[in-house]
């Protein structure tokens, strides 16, 4: 029996096919209105989206917890351990091993401050990341002054700005982040108790899930891949300057409402998060050519993310609407 396919049912079920689809429009009328946008230039474009991508990644795992969970600090962490690397490493790779460590131990407990301010002490996670990311800041302040040169690692600049068979090899880092975490929301009980805590707390801890760990584990995974990405960024711009993370406050929890993970929480896709920051940067890349200044694009920035979660909360008020009046009509 032949079934005729019905797009916004398939769309509904796959809600990273709308930034994918945004991409190819954004790109494809750039390229008409201006040569300076072709393959070469989309290349560039998606490397830059790539370390967008890994931070967005531990975002979405935040957000997905639920209760309006996200993760300000992030920034403050990436910003941190680019001047870590500069620090310690000192751009010698018979240190990259101690950098590593250090880099990984200072996210872990990161992490776990804020899973503490969080789980233990009901602190609201946008209050609670956010006074965590001002002690960084101070961290990150007195590193400014101790910061001895701009050395980077060889092999942190080969992972951040090489190429491998024409592909990026940060873009190849960022798409394996995406894929192993595409299949661990799919494919693992892990997966299933993160959408379960997400849609609602009481009804996950009645069948057994520990919540205050998912919730945990969520913050850990963020701190850690946002501790990456500064090693990695900062070999990429040769340095670290103390605002080089603020950009990616905004651009985060951008990347993970437009890829289309509910800002309410319940469900996340790794998919539309690659594919949203692709789009956030052609958006920046759009505005750069234009001309505008950095004040204007965080302003638009702004605006689309508003748009978006408008646009999310009346899709959940419509949604449920039907169950209220089922419940209403249950008990009348």
């Amino acid at each position: 029996m032949n079934r005729r396919f019905d797009f916004a049912v398939w769309a509904q079920k796959n809600p990273w096919s709308w930034s994918a689809i945004a991409v190819l429009l954004v790109w494809l009328i750039l390229s008409v209105v201006t040569s300076r946008f072709s393959i070469a230039s989309l290349s560039g474009i998606v490397l830059s989206a790539s370390f967008l991508t890994v931070i967005g990644i531990g975002q979405m795992l935040v957000v997905a917890t639920g209760r309006g969970n996200i993760d300000l600090s992030i920034p403050s962490v990436l910003t941190l351990n680019a001047y870590l690397a500069l620090i310690v490493i000192h751009g010698d790779d018979g240190n990259l091993a101690l950098g590593l460590g250090l880099a990984l131990v200072l996210a872990l407990a990161i992490g776990a401050v804020n899973a503490a301010l969080v789980v233990l002490l009901r602190i609201p996670a946008i209050i609670a990341t956010l006074a965590t990311g001002y002690v960084l800041a101070t961290a990150t302040l007195m590193a400014n002054r101790a910061i001895p040169g701009f050395m980077v690692s060889p092999t942190l600049k080969y992972v951040a700005s090489s190429r491998l068979g024409g592909l990026p090899v940060m873009t190849i880092v960022a798409l394996v982040v995406v894929a192993i975490a595409a299949y661990v929301l799919r494919y693992t009980a892990y997966g299933r108790k993160l959408s379960a805590v997400g849609q609602s707390r009481d009804a996950a801890r009645l069948t057994g899930i520990h919540c205050g760990r998912i919730v945990t584990s969520a913050f850990l995974i963020s701190s850690v891949l946002a501790a990456c990405t500064g090693l990695l960024l900062g070999a990429y711009i040769n340095g670290a300057f103390l605002e080089m993370g603020q950009a990616y406050l905004l651009q985060s929890i951008a990347a993970v409402v437009l890829g289309g993970t509910p800002i309410f929480g319940g469900a996340a896709t790794a998919l539309g998060t690659f594919f949203a920051s692709i789009l956030l940067i052609l958006i920046v890349s759009t505005m750069q050519v234009m001309g505008l200044p950095p004040g204007t694009q965080d302003m638009v920035q702004g605006v689309v993310v508003i748009l978006v979660l408008a646009l999310a909360g009346r899709k959940a008020g419509l949604v449920r609407l039907p169950k209220v009046r089922r419940a209403k009509a249950e008990t009348g």
